[in-house]
C-alpha cells in the first residue's frame, strides 16, 4: 500500500452517525427512504450512521437540510476527528494536497494513490497484513477514490509523477486489473496539468535511489515534503532538507523518459499485458 495505513477508530464518527440516525427517525424515515432524499446509496447511509464511513461535506449539508436538523448535524460534523481511511501520520499531508499549488511524486514501489483505479487499490487492501476487515477495506477504498478526484478537480494545479518501469509492469491484481490501471494512467497523462514520466530499467542509477518522495508547494509558496515507509511517514518542513529533495527530483525529471516517450512505453506495456 501507500497513502495511508490503518484508519483510526473515532468516537466522533460514531457520535455523528447517531445524530443523523436520531434526526432520521424523528422525521419518520427508514434508511431506504432517507438515502434517495440525500442522493446517497443505502450502504453509504448505513455506514455513516454506524460510524464506519466519514461523511462528505455534501452529505452533511443534504442531511442537515433534508432532516431540518436545526444546525445540529452541521455542528456535529465540525467535531469529526479523522479523515476517511487515512492514518494519523498521513492526515496532515492529505490536507495539504487539497490546496497545493503543485504536487510532485516519485514512486518505486507501486502506482501512487492519486493514480490508482479501484481494482488496483482493492488488491493492495486485500493483501494487507494483518488483514483488514471488509468494512475497513470499503472505507479505505472510498477515501482513496475521493482523494484521487484532486487530479481532475484542480485543472490549474500541475501534477508530476515519476514511476519506476517495474511498477507499471507488475500485474498487480491480475492482467485485467493491470490493463485497466494502465489505461487510467494513460488517460490521466492526457490532461494538460498531469505529467507522467517513467524511469526506465535501462537507467543504471538515478537521483532517487534512496526511496520514494513527494513534494508540494503551499498557497504561500512554501515547499514541503513527505516520505513514506512500511509503518509510518516522515513529514519534512526544514527548507534545507526540502531543497535537497527538490534537487533530486529535478535531476530525476531529466533522467526519466520524456512524457511523450513514457506514454509510448505505457501503451506498449498495456498491449503486452
Amino acid at each position: 500500500m501507500t497513502d495511508g495505513g490503518e484508519p483510526e477508530v473515532s468516537d466522533s464518527l460514531r457520535a455523528f452517525g447517531e445524530v443523523v440516525k436520531v434526526f432520521r427517525k424523528r422525521a419518520r424515515l427508514t434508511q431506504e427512504e432517507f438515502a434517495p432524499r440525500v442522493g446517497y446509496s443505502l450502504p453509504t447511509v448505513a455506514s455513516i450512521e454506524q460510524g464506519r464511513r466519514f461523511p462528505t461535506a455534501d452529505f452533511v449539508d443534504r442531511a442537515e437540510e433534508g432532516l431540518d436538523a436545526f444546525g445540529v448535524i452541521r455542528a456535529a460534523a465540525k467535531h469529526l476527528s479523522r479523515q476517511p481511511g487515512l492514518a494519523s501520520w498521513f492526515r496532515q499531508w492529505a490536507k495539504l494536497e487539497v490546496d497545493a499549488l503543485a504536487l510532485y511524486t516519485y514512486e518505486n514501489r507501486l502506482v501512487p494513490g492519486l493514480l490508482q483505479t479501484e481494482a488496483y487499490a482493492r488488491t493492495l487492501f486485500d493483501e494487507r497484513r494483518p488483514p483488514l476487515a471488509g468494512d475497513q477495506i470499503e472505507a479505505q477504498l472510498v477515501a482513496r477514490m475521493e482523494r484521487k478526484q484532486l487530479l481532475t478537480g484542480r485543472p490549474n494545479t500541475p501534477y508530476s509523477f515519476i514511476l519506476e518501469q517495474h511498477v507499471v509492469e507488475r500485474p498487480t491484481g491480475g492482467a485485467k486489473a493491470m490493463r485497466g490501471q494502465l489505461d487510467h494512467i494513460i488517460e490521466m497523462a492526457a490532461h494538460r496539468n498531469i505529467e507522467v514520466q517513467i524511469m526506465p530499467k535501462t537507467r543504471g542509477h538515478h537521483a532517487g535511489l534512496a526511496g520514494p518522495m513527494r513534494l508540494l508547494e503551499t498557497p504561500d509558496n512554501k515547499w514541503l515534503s513527505y516520505c513514506e515507509g512500511q509503518r509510518g511517514g516522515q513529514f519534512i518542513a526544514d527548507p534545507k532538507e526540502v531543497s535537497i529533495l527538490q534537487m533530486r527530483y529535478a535531476r530525476m525529471r531529466s533522467q526519466a523518459l520524456t512524457p511523450e516517450d513514457s506514454l509510448s512505453l505505457l501503451r506498449r506495456t498495456r498491449g503486452a499485458t
